[in-house]
């Protein structure tokens, strides 16, 4: 049983070393994005969207060339356990999908699928068996095409110096910076400097402000 290019022994072990550890989504993630590449044409140039952030993104960078870092893959979050394979300039694709119709003959992947369990309930074995043995009977396939603004590749733009930060940002933004605007996640900001020590060579960081 190949997940890819992978051993599905070889596909745990990239699971538990990339995510940290073994998540029943990501081990069916990586059947899903196997099913749709299987259906591509071969050689085809193609990027990948997610319709949920949890679990699937990882399994599209695993097994793909796409990931978040380089644009090749989107996440859209309708919370929808599915993704799509498609076609770079077109966006003719595949979109694949958990099928809950499907899920009967597979009750502890019911179960997690659903939560009709907490997780201390679950028998994590079990549950890893059934989706083994399961492989892509959970899943559908569609065939899709995307939507234009979809295809957009994105940008920066033009770039600007924040009067408030000093820090680069995009100039779209505004006057400011977004998080100078009042949209930082940090409930304070510690600025640290680099002082040379003369008597080992060494910088020491220091405090300086709060800001």
């Amino acid at each position: 049983m190949n997940i890819g290019s992978y051993s599905y022994e070889e596909y745990l072990h990239l699971v538990k070393s990339f995510h940290g550890n073994l998540a029943p989504g990501l081990i069916i993630g990586g059947f899903m994005v196997d099913l749709a590449l299987k259906e591509l044409p071969e050689g085809e140039l193609f990027d990948a969207m997610c319709e949920t952030p949890v679990c699937l993104p990882d399994a599209v960078q695993i097994l793909t060339p796409c990931t978040i870092g380089n644009g090749w893959l989107k996440i859209v979050n309708f919370g929808r356990f599915a993704l799509a394979l498609y076609e770079k300039n077109e966006g003719q694709g595949i979109r694949v999908y958990m099928d809950s119709a499907r899920l009967e003959p597979w009750p502890e992947i019911k179960s997690w699928f659903f939560k009709l369990k907490s997780k201390k309930d679950q028998d994590l074995q079990i549950l890893l068996d059934q989706i083994k043995e399961a492989g892509h009977d959970i899943l559908s396939l569609q065939e899709v095409h995307l939507h234009p603004q979809f295809l957009k590749k994105r940008s920066m733009g033009q770039t600007a110096i924040c009067t408030q930060c000093g820090e680069a940002y995009p100039a779209k933004d505004g006057s400011l910076c977004l998080a100078c605007q009042g949209e930082t996640p940090y409930k304070a900001v510690i600025r640290l400097t680099k002082e040379s020590n003369n008597r080992t060579g060494s910088q020491d960081i220091r405090k300086i402000s709060f800001s």
